[in-house]
């Protein structure tokens, strides 16, 4: 077993190799859950990520869902049932804790009613929709995801294409109904 106490780190040790499963905070910083979760998805074998939250992110990890991830839950999920999750994924499937899977289903209707492709968004481009549903300008967004201006507004672009919107107000209430604008 390797402890990382940083993503950075985590990432580094799990391009080593030898990594069958990395557990993250969806909060992680200064690299984003979603982006680590693509990272080590593109490695061959594909390294599985589960993220873990507070109560209260339950938000941040339904959406993770429709990215890399292999498997959310909060903290204070049972042990048994966290295992249990561990082992699903470790077999090469999905998990999902019990007290998440309520929003789950709910959110898997909206998505349904909303008549959006979400599932055909990059991990970065979810995580640019999320920012612009919590209304950051693109030159915060470029600033804390380390890219250009114009990088992030490519990422508009193709979010817009994607998702059929015209505008960032259009963008801002798609988040809002994805769930994504959770702080």
């Amino acid at each position: 077993m390797h402890v990382a106490h940083d993503v950075g780190s985590g990432l580094e040790i799990a391009l080593r190799g030898h990594v069958n499963l990395v557990f993250c905070e969806v909060r992680s910083e200064p690299l984003l859950a979603l982006e680590l979760a693509a990272r080590l998805a593109g490695l061959a074998p594909p390294v599985p990520v589960i993220l873990l939250g507070e109560r209260g992110d339950e938000r941040l990890l339904i959406s993770a869902l429709h990215t890399n991830v292999a498997g959310v839950f909060t903290k204070d999920a049972a042990l048994a049932e966290f295992l249990v999750g561990v082992q699903t994924v470790l077999s090469g499937h999905r998990a999902v804790g019990s007290n998440l899977m309520a929003a789950v289903l709910e959110r898997v209707g909206e998505t349904e009613r909303a008549g959006r492709p979400v599932h055909r968004l990059s991990a970065t481009e979810v995580e640019i929709l999320t920012m612009i549903g919590q209304a950051k300008s693109i030159s915060v967004i470029a600033s804390m995801r380390g890219i250009s201006h114009k990088t992030v507004r490519n990422h508009l672009a193709n979010i817009y294409r994607k998702m059929e919107l015209r505008s960032r107000t259009e963008a801002m209430l798609c988040a809002a109904r994805l769930g994504l604008t959770a702080n």
